[in-house]
């Protein structure tokens, strides 16, 4: 998107901004309604929405889609902004711009989601917009939640639902040099070096053990077979299972506490 001077036949680079003044009372015609101050609020904003729809850029949406997804958003923003309210125009509108933009992510997301955390996270975007605009900054969690009488849980539930998913390799960080990616910050606590040398261990001891252990707990811990099925596969009694399948796991035991010691 950087360097894209057309969006929507729209010459980004001779976009025109609107002073304090301007915006006030361009805002106070629009809600008497105004058409004409209307349209020069939509031309003097769009800039606004540009700088929203970078947030998105790396979602693979076509930006000319997301800008007129976001001119939506600066329309609804522009019908219910009430000027007498001590909030910059700013304030409120990126918030609604940005909430629409989610919302057309949402609905054309590969991932589907379960129509009842769809209503409650557009509930919850709904009422964080209606927030933004009371207090004049973006409301917690917490907040949203006691407005809708919601657990918390609940609240985060549905936010992360209709959030878009993120790439392991979309940059996170860069200084000039390669860029630090998600992949490079998510940790595997699984396998760590040390789940690997008890692994490697574990296997070395195994090969070790007779014929007649290894197939006991292959048939025990890795195809979850009872005692009894065993002993009919092999042909003895379940007490020798039981008393080979101790045997082995001792045995185990010892060469895996040498191994590492």
């Amino acid at each position: 998107m950087q360097g894209k001077v057309e969006i929507c036949g729209v010459n980004t680079s001779r976009l025109g901004l609107l002073s304090a003044q301007q915006m006030d009372e361009l805002l106070r015609r629009s809600r008497r309604g105004d058409a004409d101050a209307r349209e020069k609020l939509i031309e003097g904003n769009l800039r606004l929405v540009l700088s929203v729809i970078q947030r998105f850029d790396k979602r693979g949406e076509s930006p000319d889609d997301l800008f007129q997804v976001g001119c939506v958003g600066l329309l609804k923003a522009i019908a219910n902004f009430d000027p007498d309210k001590n909030v910059r125009f700013s304030t409120y509108g990126v918030p609604m711009i940005a909430g629409e933009i989610r919302r057309y992510l949402r609905d054309n997301s590969a991932i589907r989601v379960s129509r009842s955390l769809r209503d409650t996270a557009y509930r919850v975007l709904q009422c964080r917009e209606a927030l933004t605009l009371r207090l004049g900054r973006d409301p917690s969690l917490d907040q949203i939640a006691a407005e809708l009488e919601l657990p918390r849980s609940e609240i985060s539930a549905a936010l992360d639902a209709i959030s878009a998913p993120v790439s392991l390799y979309d940059p996170v960080f860069t200084d000039g040099g390669d860029p630090l990616t998600v992949m490079d910050q998510v940790r595997d606590t699984k396998n760590t070096e040390s789940s690997w040398l008890e692994q490697i261990t574990l296997r070395e001891g195994f090969r070790r053990l007779g014929d007649r252990e290894k197939q006991i707990l292959k048939a025990r811990f890795y195809d979850g077979r009872t005692q009894m099925d065993v002993a009919r596969d092999m042909h003895i009694s379940q007490a020798q299972v039981s008393r080979l399948e101790k045997g082995a796991i001792c045995e185990l035991r010892k060469y895996v506490s040498v191994q590492v010691s």
